[in-house]
């Protein structure tokens, strides 16, 4: 039985509800009382510090630097070597797709998974029929997600007007829908990947957040203390380095844990139950405990 991300929560209320706070701890071998589970945390971290302290001054990988901002210096690893083939399925592809634009990945992709399927009406009735109302609701996704905009796509097009792609984005295009489209080809590009030849999907993604310069009249704009100027966060999870399974939107003063956990348990895709790696910037936020959720 396959247990979805999203039916967890439930699932561990039911849980609880049936045999108890008690027994839910004793599963998981974890203590009720909080003075104990952060006495055990904080001596673990303190056995991790010790012995990295130790360590460090024999690994040659890690120098500790006397000047400049960062101390800590890491000799980065050597390129992995070219996987076999590659090249030749670099040249099968050019030479099937020489030129393909981002209009028409979009178009196989929406033909392929029916993510448009996913974008309804918030209004109480639709006039136009779906061989109508697909070519301009392309645009529209096609203009916001390459940052292009509406004006200048219907600029480049006599198909649609920028009225009429104003309107089906008015219409349409809101975050439920954008979520369950972006759902949908995250899950057809995880069942058709040959897992013969890249491996099993798993269960673990790696999750970070990425600084974009926004204007000051954003409402979400803020001055990123670490990296410097104004802008907003996008939190991602990527899994195997190139699907992104979810994305969200953030001020630059947000919790990224809190956007961890929110990821983890409302991807909404066939990804599994994943483990999500976060990277923290700052020493104090770098190390958390999650609750095992898969076992209960």
């Amino acid at each position: 039985m396959t247990v979805t991300v999203t039916a967890i929560p439930m699932m561990i209320c039911r849980r609880i509800l049936r045999f108890g706070v008690p027994h839910i701890y004793s599963k998981l071998n974890l203590t009720q009382d909080a003075r104990e589970f952060v006495a055990m945390v904080r001596q673990e971290l303190e056995h991790e510090l010790l012995l990295l302290n130790e360590t460090i001054p024999r690994n040659e990988k890690v120098r500790i630097l006397r000047r400049g901002e960062n101390r800590i210096s890491l000799t980065p690893f050597k390129p992995a070597p070219e996987p076999k083939g590659l090249t030749a399925i670099k040249s099968e592809i050019g030479q099937r797709s020489p030129m393909t634009g981002l209009p028409d990945v979009l178009k196989e992709a929406a033909l392929d998974t029916g993510l448009l399927d996913a974008f309804e009406t918030s209004a109480y009735r639709v006039a136009l029929s779906k061989a109508v109302l697909d070519q301009p609701l392309l645009l529209c996704l096609y203009g916001l997600g390459t940052n292009a905009g509406l004006k200048r796509v219907a600029g480049a097009t006599t198909d649609a007007s920028y009225e009429e792609l104003l309107h089906v984005h008015r219409s349409f295009v809101h975050a439920g829908a954008l979520r369950e489209a972006c759902a949908r080809v995250a899950n057809a590009t995880l069942a058709i990947r040959n897992a013969v030849v890249l491996g099993d999907a798993g269960t673990a993604c790696a999750s970070d957040s990425t600084k974009f310069g926004a204007w000051d009249r954003n409402l979400m704009t803020e001055w990123h203390a670490r990296y410097g100027g104004r802008g907003v966060l996008i939190y991602w999870h990527v899994e195997k380095r190139a699907t992104c399974v979810y994305s969200q939107l953030k001020r630059c003063s947000s919790s990224e844990v809190a956007s961890m956990i929110e990821g983890v348990l409302r991807h909404c895709t066939d990804l599994g139950n994943p483990t999500a790696i976060c990277r923290q910037p700052r020493a104090e936020r770098g190390r958390f405990r999650l609750l095992p959720v898969a076992r209960l």
